[in-house]
């Protein structure tokens, strides 16, 4: 359901059918540098549209931005099972505000990498964490993560490691896999658009 609304807005700018523009904020939490990454790409992707969009890091947001932005875009990815604490906090603190814009939300993690769980029906991190904050942003996915051992420090790599052994996924100590479907981000990108 999700992909085929993903591809209706995607099809349905391509076709000539465009907005007035807005300015967005992009929110973003990241482990290891590649949430961020997909940020950068939503924003490049949006201001080919036309699109004024800010990028900010939760831990360095101001007060100022959430009232001079129109749409508010939140990506959060997970280490051992939970988003940022600073996250959780950030959208419980300002449900209201985000209620009264168009927003949205994606989650990046690892269990994504499954085509059982690549939806934001079916993927467990977000349905989770959409439960607890109690909120329901306009238009909400999943994309998958990325593997890079050489990045993590020792304790890290050893638990993920252990993950990935238990998840059938790959433990080599030089493995470096990514899993982002990247033709979702730009359909994604698309939906934020038209928002």
């Amino acid at each position: 359901m999700q992909r085929m609304t993903y591809d209706y807005y995607f099809n349905h700018h391509r076709s000539g059918f465009t907005h007035g523009m807005n300015n967005i904020l992009i929110i973003y939490s990241t482990c290891d540098g590649h949430t961020e990454k997909i940020c950068h790409k939503i924003r490049e992707l949006c201001e080919g549209y036309g699109h004024e969009v800010k990028l900010v890091s939760i831990t360095e947001l101001s007060p100022e931005d959430l009232h001079r932005f129109a749409k508010i875009v939140i990506g959060a990815s997970i280490r051992y099972g939970k988003h940022n604490q600073k996250i959780i906090d950030f959208v419980m603190n300002n449900r209201a505000l985000l209620d009264s814009k168009p927003s949205a939300f994606f989650s990046v993690n690892l269990v994504a990498r499954k085509p059982n769980k690549n939806t934001p029906e079916t993927n467990p991190y977000l349905k989770k964490f959409l439960r607890r904050v109690s909120w329901r942003p306009a238009r909400t996915t999943v994309f998958a993560g990325s593997i890079d051992y050489k990045k993590y420090r020792f304790s890290d790599r050893t638990i993920i490691r252990i993950i990935m052994f238990l998840t059938k996924g790959p433990t080599h100590p030089d493995a470096a896999v990514d899993y982002t479907n990247w033709e979702e981000v730009e359909k994604f990108a698309g939906v934020v658009h038209e928002m």
